[in-house]
């Protein structure tokens, strides 16, 4: 069927619709035009910023908690049942004061009794030594004695010999006068001139002088024989005496020093029970305070093998004791390098979020620890102000403050990203596209890092990119 140019004429449709169709398309293409060249800055604006110089003040950041320079849980030294309990939780003691008192009844007894074993040995000595030196001045007595006989008898034996041989000198002339008188009234007897008695009695005077020095000569002779045996028994005498003293010396010296052994061991005895008695009072080794009490008066308590702050450990402990306060942060591996001894330290308490107190880095561990494959060390830090409100096992939050940057170029820590390994920040082509920017960073703090090499001020990095530029996921 054919339609005729008046029917073309009376129906205009086709060629209403023509038009609209090449309008629309003129439309889509000026809008794609005018979009491209108008939306270029807008994207550059929303997804990067520009690069400056700034001033950074570094702080590493780490989480930590407040714990006591000093803790132990104390326990007695001996297995026993508390008696008195004389402190309690929160109680300030000093070094040296009593916190319990264990049953010591049986210790005071033994101490008693030891005293009283010392006593005697004491005495058992005094005995001995006073009767051994009673023995050794009878026996010195005995000695003297002897010694004094003994030169008795020698004085007197030689005076006896002295008077003999002096006698027999004498008889001796007697003897020779009579002798000469003899001879010479012999001649005066044969002449007549003398009678025969009065010749007999010269002759009697010559016999009896013999006799005189005969007795002198046997007297002489018997203090000679009798001279030597007194003087050896003398002697013999005194050496035995001497030999039985030295014999009570050393029998005595060994009883001496037995007893002394023995006052030694009774003395130790006694110390030892001293030792336990007072031991029996359990005291605080260090000043602080009583952060815990673990037992009642009543209660069996039995020693401790360790320091330990578990359960396990406090079932045979008395109280817990604590000596001042310190902060123990753990700070990563990775900011370790920015960390000093003396360093000051910014504390925030989850109980005081609105104050800020002071510290200072007093030591860092030598050793790391690692958690859940996180490395790091602890740090403790000396709490300058705070003391009366900080307490054990608070939870804190530190801040070590490091040195001042000024004027450093630094970019937003979310622009950096690797490829292939290298660090860089992607930064707009010729074209405005992201590309990437190898560059070396130095320290980082908060949202910003330092940036050695390969940016300067005024630059652009994306922060984020456009959807069309991003990865599929």
């Amino acid at each position: 069927m054919t339609v005729s140019n008046l029917e073309k004429q009376h129906n205009p449709l086709p060629w209403i619709f023509g038009i609209m169709g090449g309008g629309i398309i003129i439309v889509a293409i000026a809008s794609y035009v005018m979009m491209n060249r108008s939306n270029t800055p807008t994207v550059i604006d929303e997804y990067t910023v520009p690069i400056t110089q700034q001033t950074l003040n570094l702080e590493i950041r780490a989480s930590g908690t407040v714990e006591p320079i000093q803790s132990v849980n104390i326990s007695p030294k001996n297995a026993g049942k508390i008696v008195k309990l004389l402190v309690d939780q929160g109680a300030i003691v000093k070094k040296g004061q009593p916190i319990a008192v264990m049953d010591n009844q049986e210790l005071y007894v033994q101490g008693i009794q030891a005293e009283a074993r010392l006593r005697e040995s004491q005495s058992s000595l005094q005995e001995a030594d006073i009767k051994l030196q009673g023995d050794i001045q009878v026996y010195t007595a005995q000695i003297n004695q002897a010694l004094a006989r003994l030169e008795e008898s020698k004085r007197r034996i030689p005076s006896q010999m002295d008077q003999i041989q002096a006698q027999l000198r004498e008889s001796e002339s007697r003897l020779k006068l009579a002798e000469v008188q003899l001879k010479r009234n012999e001649n005066l007897l044969k002449e007549g001139v003398i009678s025969q008695n009065q010749f007999d009695e010269l002759a009697n005077t010559y016999i009896v002088a013999q006799a005189n020095i005969q007795q002198l000569l046997r007297r002489m002779e018997e203090v000679q024989t009798t001279e030597d045996p007194e003087i050896k028994r003398l002697e013999a005498a005194i050496a035995e005496i001497k030999i039985a003293m030295e014999e009570r010396q050393l029998s005595g010296k060994a009883e001496i020093e037995g007893l002394k052994a023995n006052i030694q061991a009774t003395q130790a005895n006694l110390e030892i029970a001293k030792i336990k008695y007072e031991e029996s009072y359990v005291t605080a080794p260090f000043d602080g305070i009583v952060t815990q009490r673990f037992a009642t008066e009543g209660a069996f308590v039995t020693p401790t093998t360790s320091a330990s702050a578990t359960a396990s450990a406090t079932s045979s402990s008395i109280v817990a004791l604590a000596r001042g306060l310190e902060i123990v942060a753990k700070v990563p591996e990775i900011d370790l390098n920015q960390v000093k001894l003396g360093q000051p330290v910014k504390i925030i308490a989850d109980a005081y979020p609105d104050q800020v107190f002071e510290g200072v880095v007093k030591s860092i561990a030598p050793e790391a620890i690692v958690e859940q494959n996180v490395t790091s060390f602890e740090v403790k830090i000396a709490i300058v102000t705070g003391q009366e409100k900080l307490l054990s096992k608070m939870n804190v939050e530190v801040n070590f403050l490091g040195d001042r940057l000024t004027n450093v170029v630094v970019v937003p820590t979310v622009a950096i990203v690797t490829e292939e390994g290298k660090t860089g920040v992607m930064i707009p082509d010729e074209n405005n596209k992201p590309k990437f920017q190898p560059i070396s960073i130095g320290t980082s703090v908060d949202d910003k890092t330092e940036v050695l090499s390969g940016l300067k001020s005024g630059d652009r990095v994306f922060i984020d990119l456009p959807r069309d530029q991003k990865s599929p996921e």
